[in-house]
């Protein structure tokens, strides 16, 4: 029905490049109350969904074949979107909230109008509401792009008036570790903040930045863990938008590093101010929107699945969590692999192709007979990484390996692929993903220099029997030892002795850092500054290490498996803790 209301007129009959842009100058110069009435002489579908990205809905008047009005209003109602059906909300509240953030961000009202008017509309908003009206803007036109861009003034609209409750959580709950990481991230900007003030020493400062670093930690887990599950709710702007703030973080801290490094001190006193601000303003969106959001919407079995991935990708700044969820502690266990197999037994039954769902039964392959658990092991031991994402852009598969080139956990499974990639990576995704399905490329390819080691990745089509677009295969590897390969090797080189044998082994499998047993605290340090605060947050009897007189004596003559003596460690468990941390750090 046409609602009774001012409608601004275009006449778009015989017009065609200038039409669209005439819309959209209409739209963003547009009063509330106010509509857009379109006279076209043919019915003007292409518009219908740009109008209705924009937040606008229709009623088409048809005069004859030649003719037709559109009348387009804004929309009075909210649609449901899927992360509300998990939060109990008042609609007339998000409603009143909706107009005013969308009538700044379409430039109709200004910002201190804006914060004027949010004051007289309500009086309190909490972290809930405010996550249900970012998600609700992608129905309004409001791109990722400019939300990103926008964000600090849209809090500045809340300002005094966003309320978050304290939260409760016990130890081990996964909102609680984000909380702690938090607690431990800020005094470490407090420490930053008093260096300022005093004396320029390079010392204090290299030190302080080793434990900043480890944010990455934080927002790895954040992005492969807790985005993933709040994705399954419905609430997708977290890891379309919070993605792209954590990189730029990560973006300036490593421009500050380089400034120190250089020993460009005052360009690096300079970018201080900035690198406090952006990660502060971080945290607080963490404390206040995201984390309070989380526990609303994320059911008590969500936090115990997050819980057991979140050991694979690491901590920040604190002790590694206690287990949560199940009171004998067993949630900890490796369940990747039975799950693997379950639902790989799953899919063939449902094809006819297994009878029962025993992880002994042998099925046949491409090229043989295999049991599930033998596919299984044959992924696991793979020397490259594999990721599979289906026909529909969902992320279904990794090969879970000791080596992993980048962390990943099991919130990945399930995951559309765009949301596993910052913004700024995605649209690159896409053109791959688009190429593949069109049957235009087969195979893309990049490689990239990292800390030392020379990664290589390289994208596959997978198509069916007849050509038909299934996915896409990702296959990720370490080439550094390869591209240093020459001559020939045609002889067995591996000792005659199993215990040599088996170290060979363990030296190939972890050592692609070049850490042994033998390896010099002091060197190994040199190369990875962070690994000094990693050792000292490992253990308590590695708090001497603290002391700049005694690390820098024991450092020239300490190995590895002195180290791990001292702390009480397996020598192979620390040095696997040690490849996980710099993994990690990367």
């Amino acid at each position: 029905m046409k609602k009774d209301i001012n409608y601004i007129t275009i006449d778009g009959r015989g017009e065609h490049e200038s039409f669209r842009d005439c819309i959209t100058q209409t739209v963003k110069d547009l009063n509330p109350n106010t509509g857009v009435h379109i006279i076209k002489d043919f019915e003007p579908f292409p518009i219908y969904k740009m109008m209705e990205e924009k937040g606008f809905e229709k009623y088409v008047e048809k005069v004859s074949d030649e003719e037709f009005h559109v009348y387009f209003s804004q929309k009075t109602k909210l649609e449901n979107i899927k992360m509300s059906e998990y939060l109990e909300v008042d609609e007339d509240k998000i409603q009143k909230i909706m107009h005013i953030k969308l009538s700044y961000l379409n430039e109709n009202i200004t910002l201190k109008q804006a914060k004027a008017k949010m004051r007289e509309a309500v009086s309190s908003v909490t972290a809930q509401e405010f996550a249900v009206c970012e998600q609700y803007l992608q129905k309004y036109g409001i791109s990722d792009d400019i939300l990103a861009e926008k964000m600090k003034e849209i809090l500045e609209i809340f300002d005094g008036l966003l309320v978050s409750n304290k939260l409760d959580l016990p130890v081990g709950h996964p909102i609680r570790t984000y909380l702690d990481e938090i607690d431990a991230i800020r005094k470490v900007l407090d420490k930053m903040r008093g260096l300022v003030e005093n004396k320029f020493i390079k010392n204090q400062w290299a030190e302080l930045y080793d434990e900043l670093g480890e944010i990455n930690i934080h927002f790895s887990r954040k992005q492969n863990q807790l985005f993933a599950a709040l994705e399954n709710k419905g609430f997708d702007k977290p890891s379309k938008v919070m993605w792209t703030l954590d990189n730029k973080i990560k973006e300036i801290i490593k421009t500050a590093k380089v400034y120190l490094e250089n020993d460009q001190d005052e360009d690096f006193l300079k970018i201080q101010e900035e690198v406090i601000e952006m990660v502060e303003d971080m945290m607080v969106k963490e404390e206040e929107i995201l984390c309070p959001t989380a526990v609303d919407i994320l059911s008590e079995e969500d936090f115990i699945q997050m819980r057991k991935g979140d050991d694979e990708i690491g901590y920040c700044l604190i002790e590694s969590s206690v287990p949560y969820g199940n009171e004998g502690g067993e949630i900890m266990n490796d369940t990747s692999n039975s799950e693997l197999i379950k639902d790989l037994a799953n899919v063939l039954q449902k094809h006819g192709m297994l009878t029962s769902s025993s992880s002994n039964e042998v099925l046949d392959v491409s090229q043989g007979k295999l049991t599930l658990e033998q596919i299984n092991l044959i992924f696991k031991h793979l020397q490259v990484d594999l990721s599979y994402v289906d026909e529909n852009e969902i992320v279904k598969f990794y090969s879970d390996t000791k080596h992993r080139v980048f962390p990943r956990s099991a919130g990945v499974i399930g995951r559309q692929v765009q949301n596993c990639h910052p913004r700024e990576s995605v649209a690159t995704v896409e053109e791959i993903i688009r190429a593949f399905r069109s049957g235009e490329q087969d195979q893309a390819e990049f490689w990239l220099e990292m800390g030392g080691k020379f990664i290589y990745i390289i994208y596959n089509a997978v198509r069916d029997e007849k050509g038909i677009f299934r996915g896409v295969l990702e296959m990720m590897q370490d080439v550094t030892k390869i591209r240093g390969l020459s001559g020939s090797q045609r002889l067995l080189s591996w000792s005659n002795t199993k215990k040599e044998s088996e170290e060979i082994e363990k030296k190939e499998n972890v050592n692609e850092y070049g850490i042994t047993n033998e390896t010099v605290i002091g060197d190994l340090v040199k190369e990875y500054p962070f690994i000094k605060d990693f050792l000292i947050n490992l253990s308590p009897k590695f708090s001497k290490l603290r002391n700049p007189l005694l690390f820098k004596t024991m450092s020239s003559m300490a190995t590895i498996e002195m180290i791990s003596n001292r702390g009480g460690f397996d020598v192979n468990d620390l040095i696997d803790k040690l490849i996980n941390e710099i993994q990690n750090y990367k």
